[in-house]
């Protein structure tokens, strides 16, 4: 199984590149470090106040792979100071 995650993250008080840059490469290396998933940022790069990021998790139980991605889910929603969850999608593919 095969978890894909995409998540729009608002930064209102964000004010330049950098400093949205910095926020976005703290979270992402937190998650890098804490989960086993992989994590960048896909869209939005040269948005001041926005950022899309996805993460992708593998594993050979579904629910292994929803658990796993609804936890990552939570612990940036729990850890996102200078910002907000704005929209998240999740996807489960089955690999055969």
């Amino acid at each position: 199984m095969l978890g894909i995650c995409h998540l729009t993250i608002e930064m209102p008080e964000a004010h330049s590149l950098k400093e949205k840059r910095r926020v976005v490469r703290s979270l992402t290396e937190r998650v890098r470090a804490r989960f086993n998933v992989s994590i960048a940022e896909v869209a939005d790069q040269d948005a001041w106040q926005v950022a899309t990021v996805a993460f992708v998790c593998l594993s050979n139980s579904s629910r292994h792979v929803d658990d796993t991605m609804q936890t990552v889910i939570r612990f940036i929603e729990g850890n996102l100071q200078a910002g907000y969850l704005a929209d998240v999608a999740t996807e489960v593919m089955h690999l055969d």
